[in-house]
């Protein structure tokens, strides 16, 4: 339990009212699906491009990323610099292709957008894409709650499953009630905090500035200044870096993300957007690699201090380091990470279950009224089942956090960007690849040894993309309807920019 909890309690609840309250005003003006899964399509580009910052870097960005630049110093680069440059192609690549096609079909979810983009009358695309996002979203949602879980745990001493079900209610209130806008609002609140506690943290504690910080890093030792090697000295091999790198490679299909593409409310606010998402994203991720250095650097210093777990060294600077008062606004920034991650996850979830399965197969004359509340039924329904899965602090739904980002990655990531812009692609083809892609993220993930120690993500969009031109060329290409719409989209496009 962390000292002086009673100030931090309050900075906590200050912060948490603040959320709900937002939730609150966000449900008032949510009428429709539309208004719910996708904020009416009325977001700017602040929010827009902070709400999907934050909603992809949950905790790790705060926990995760620090703990392993103390562990392995400036190696942590590779897997920052990959993600950031994923963050970039990604808004550059599909953002406004996306925006524009998902408009033209009018199409809510990802899982619809792929099925109304080659006339699936059959809706398989849509029931099996929406399968992956539930499964996958289960225990993705489950490890933010567990992490939360920790988190409170940690700050407050309290029981550790009483932790996780206060922050689950925090999380379900606001996204129950005000859905999408409540969602991206409080992202963008949230992303706005993370930045921010990421950069006061290490200039806090940093004494000397950076040529200080790296003359105290080669006195410790040498090798934590190389990017070409581990800290014994070891040269990392292709497979290690090629597998920290390819991290960048999941943005493609990440559900969450892809939905505040949809949801701006114009293909120019995009452009700004990217530029800001990129922007946070650099800033971020360097306050994190800074703050496990320079940890690392205060820890050796204070001998005295204990340490069991890297990935609390943020925790451990902001306790020791700052007035109760600013380590409550600086660690509510890690239940912003979680919070604002699970949000985005149970509503994607809730609408895949409200959207794609319930207006598909159960009810396909469902008012709009009813999916709104189908969807909020989900979020509950979802969320006691992520509960479930996180109340043993050890569970191994947090090694599958690595299974959700590949399987995302692979399952869709070629899927979206292909049919974004090949018109030869047909239904067969984006079947062949959302399946191959998720199958061999499971399958790669049990194999050791030489090249299959390579993350996963990398053979996945390999073998999903091969998929999808193969099975597309050898079943007939687009049927005719389906390049007709293809060349109307793009049509579309040039007129939206």
């Amino acid at each position: 339990m962390i000292e002086n909890s009673f100030a931090i309690t309050t900075t906590f609840v200050a912060y948490l009212l603040i959320m709900v309250a937002i939730g609150v005003y966000a449900y008032k003006r949510t009428s429709n699906s539309s208004d719910y899964f996708l904020g009416g399509r009325s977001l700017g580009p602040w929010p827009a491009a902070l709400s999907a910052g934050a909603s992809d870097m949950s905790g790790w960005l705060l926990l995760g990323l620090p703990g392993y630049a103390y562990a392995a110093g400036i190696e942590a680069f590779w897997l920052a610099g990959g993600l950031l440059v994923g963050t970039w192609l990604n808004w550059l690549i599909s953002a406004k292709r996306l925006r524009t096609y998902s408009i033209q079909t009018d199409a809510l979810t990802l899982p619809e957008f792929l099925s109304r983009r080659f006339n699936d009358k059959s809706k398989l695309i849509q029931t099996i894409s929406a399968f992956f996002i539930l499964l996958f979203f289960l225990f993705y949602t489950s490890s933010g709650l567990v992490a939360g879980g920790k988190l409170f745990e940690t700050v407050f001493g309290l029981d550790y499953s009483i932790a996780v079900i206060i922050g689950t209610v925090c999380v379900v209130s606001y996204t129950l009630f005000g859905g999408f806008l409540a969602v991206s609002w409080t992202d963008l609140v949230q992303g706005l905090l993370m930045a921010a506690a990421l950069m006061i943290v290490p200039v806090a504690v940093m004494d000397g500035g950076l040529g200080q910080l790296a003359t105290d890093m080669h006195n410790i030792n040498p090798e934590l200044l190389t990017l070409w090697s581990d800290v014994k000295g070891e040269p990392l091999s292709a497979i290690a870096i090629i597998s920290l790198v390819a991290w960048g490679l999941g943005y493609f299909g990440q559900p969450h993300i892809l939905a505040r593409f949809k949801a701006s409310r114009s293909n120019k606010d995009l452009t700004t957007a990217r530029r800001i998402a990129v922007g946070w994203t650099a800033l971020s991720m360097a306050g994190a690699m800074l703050v496990g250095l320079v940890g690392l650097v205060w820890v050796t210093g204070h001998p005295g201090t204990q340490l069991d777990d890297g990935e609390k060294i943020f925790m451990l600077l902001v306790n020791t380091v700052f007035h109760p008062v600013i380590a409550g606004i600086l660690l509510a920034a890690i239940l912003a990470a979680v919070m604002s991650t699970a949000d985005s996850q149970l509503l994607v979830s809730s609408s895949a279950l409200a959207e794609d399965f319930y207006k598909q197969v159960i009810k396909p004359d469902a008012t709009s009224e009813e999916v709104v509340m189908i969807g909020r039924v989900g979020v509950i329904v979802i969320s006691l089942i992520a509960l479930f899965l996180a109340m043993t602090p050890d569970s191994s739904v947090l090694g599958l956090v690595s299974y959700a980002w590949a399987g995302f990655g692979a399952a869709f990531g070629p899927a979206v960007v292909l049919s974004l812009y090949w018109s030869g692609m047909n239904r067969n083809g984006a079947l062949a690849g959302i399946l191959i892609g998720g199958v061999t993220i499971v399958v790669w993930k049990q194999l050791t040894g030489g090249w299959f120690d390579v993350y996963e993500i990398v053979p996945g969009i390999i073998f999903s993309t091969i998929a999808i031109v193969v099975v597309s060329k050898m079943t007939g290409g687009a049927a005719e309807e389906v390049l007709e719409q293809h060349k109307e989209y793009e049509k579309k496009l040039v007129e939206l920019d």
